[in-house]
């Protein structure tokens, strides 16, 4: 595998901007990610580099990792987001432990089943430990089955803990966890 995996640097926005855009075009981007490609590319440059920047490398509340091929071009990213005990997450839930939570996981259509998820997956899990996180999670669409069976294979359960989507009270997602040894 000829791929370099490393964290973002703050200049490299525009390249994280791009792959972003090319996550939302996904046929299930729908299923895989809580924004529309329109509202993302409707965002300006300054969203685009504080976002970069934040989850840079030497960040230490998140981190996006990324791959990049032989010829420089980013084919693959996962964001991990440190969260602490006694704060909410998102969806309001009480965080009781630290932990941390995956998110934005997209791997560029040619580069799936190369093992290149998986060696994301092992980077964000190195720096999840490395932060004292007692456990990683990672919530995902109850019909996204193409992920679930992705993130059982690397490990990680469903914790029982559903979250209603937002605007469609129908659907539900899943969060699935990995506790530390």
């Amino acid at each position: 595998m000829n791929y370099v995996i490393r964290s973002v640097r703050p200049d490299e926005w525009p390249a994280a901007k791009e792959l972003r855009l090319v996550a939302l075009r996904d046929p299930v981007a729908h299923l895989a990610f809580l924004e529309t490609y329109e509202a993302a590319a409707a965002r300006p440059d300054s969203f685009w580099q504080e976002r970069t920047a934040s989850s840079a490398e030497g960040a230490d509340r998140a981190q996006q990792i990324i791959a990049a091929g032989p010829d420089g071009r980013w084919v693959g990213t996962l964001t991990v987001l440190v969260e602490e005990p006694g704060t909410t997450d998102w969806a309001g839930f009480p965080i009781e432990r630290k932990q941390t939570h995956l998110v934005g996981v997209f791997v560029r259509p040619e580069e799936r089943g190369s093992g290149l998820t998986e060696v994301l997956f092992d980077a964000a899990l190195e720096w999840s430990w490395a932060r004292g996180a007692e456990r990683v999670r990672l919530i995902v669409h109850e019909e996204n089955e193409r992920a679930q069976r992705f993130y059982r294979k690397v490990g990680f359960v469903p914790s029982g803990v559903t979250v209603p989507l937002t605007g469609h009270s129908e659907e539900r997602e899943l969060e699935f966890v990995l506790e530390r040894d």
